[in-house]
């Protein structure tokens, strides 16, 4: 710490905040500043509620004047922190809230990145440990410790961190946007191939392409009895078909030899698609034997009619138009004869592995490509910490 910093708890460099009931006015209307007004993304306000004092949540207590310093005290909500700006003095925001209003020896905005410090938010996440209420109370606010120097190199630091976080602001939504851009190319190349199909291309059922079309197969009930699981075979279920990335080669559950019985073992190279449920429609190559669950069907094709990935690829593409045949009852699902009413676009097998290739070169072209954006994504956000930790221990 340089020389002329001072240290004190915030209790002692804060003023002492405003409480209001918004409900003893009824009919009058005020601004509220809810948990989820702040963003903790861009530590802005970005929605208030406008109420009336009759519909005030018993929440809605602490009065909040321009540059008061707002920090969510309740776990997850500890990084949504902002500094209020002149439109929102006077609102009213929830005791969900600690606010921090700095007296004339701290800048409000000096005090805001204190409490984006790694070091500040490990403390806070550490009072919360082990709480029957995950959140800490005004108290241990209070009581956390901030160095600072004089004003004026607070405002320095503050205009060096201001400078660097619009910097750093402007090159995450420009790797956010390249990392959009990344992933809509493969769906976009995925969607022209079946949009400009050229010569050779027929209609047809994928039942009609398939040596086996079925659903999975899980007879016994209970389907949760223990002793049908912990075997060596593998069970297939809807979210590692969700998880799998256009090929299956990882599982969460397993069948016991009494488990494959009162099930089916599907060779590698089968095409499974989710039926029910939140994940309907996804779809996965099995990369190795495995066993379905009924709310899976299965498509083992025949090797002269169709490509198994040229299928996956095909039910990916058309996705929303298998799902929409699922909807309007109470529980959205697609059956076997879902495959009957509907017909898929298909060229020559030569031709569909040929797309295959192409696919799949761009895909892993689009996954180095969103790696590399993930990856600026990860060190912008190690810039912050570094940046806001050289701040607070003087070396700015």
């Amino acid at each position: 710490m340089k020389n002329g910093w001072q240290t004190k708890t915030l209790g002692e460099v804060l003023q002492k905040g405003e409480t209001v009931n918004p409900r003893q006015s009824p009919e009058d209307e005020f601004d509220y500043i809810d948990v989820s007004s702040v963003s903790n993304e861009t530590f802005r306000i970005e929605q208030t509620q406008r109420l009336k004092g009759k519909d005030a949540p018993s929440r809605a207590r602490r009065l909040v004047k321009a540059n008061d310093v707002l920090f969510a005290t309740v776990r997850p909500t500890l990084q949504r922190i902002a500094v209020v700006p002149d439109e929102f003095d006077g609102h009213v925001c929830s005791t969900g809230y600690f606010v921090l209003r700095p007296k004339a020896e701290l800048d409000h905005r000096f005090v805001f990145y204190s409490l984006l410090t790694k070091d500040f938010l490990e403390r806070m996440e550490a009072l919360q440990a082990g709480a029957s209420y995950p959140a800490v109370n005004d108290g241990q606010v209070r009581a956390q410790t901030l160095s600072y120097p004089e004003v004026p190199e607070q405002r320095r630091i503050v205009g060096i961190l201001d400078e660097a976080f619009d910097g750093i602001a402007t090159a995450k939504a420009n790797a956010k946007k390249n990392l959009q851009n990344a992933s809509a190319l493969f769906e976009s190349h995925l969607n022209a191939v079946f949009t400009q199909r050229g010569e050779g291309w027929e209609e047809k059922r994928i039942p009609d392409v398939c040596l086996t079309f079925g659903r999975g197969k899980s007879r016994h009930r209970p389907r949760n009895e223990p002793s049908l699981y912990g075997g060596d075979h593998p069970f297939i279920q809807t979210g590692d078909l969700n998880n799998a990335d256009h090929v299956v080669t990882t599982y969460t559950q397993t069948y016991s030899d009494k488990g494959l019985k009162q099930s089916k073992m599907w060779p590698r190279g089968t095409v499974g698609i989710a039926i029910v449920g939140a994940t309907i429609g996804e779809t996965g190559v099995l990369g190795f034997d495995g066993c379905f669950p009924d709310s899976v069907i299965g498509m083992t094709v025949d090797p002269t009619k169709a490509d198994p990935f040229f299928v996956e690829y095909m039910l990916q593409n058309f996705k929303d138009a298998v799902k929409s045949q699922g909807e309007g009852s109470a529980r959205h699902n697609i059956n076997l004869g879902t495959f009957d009413r509907l017909l898929f676009p298909m060229p020559s097998v030569t031709k569909q592995q040929r797309i295959v290739e192409s696919a799949n070169a761009l895909r892993i072209e689009t996954q180095r490509l969103e790696s590399v954006y993930q990856r600026k994504l990860a060190a912008l956000d190690e810039l912050k910490k570094s940046l806001l930790h050289q701040a607070f221990s003087g070396e700015l």
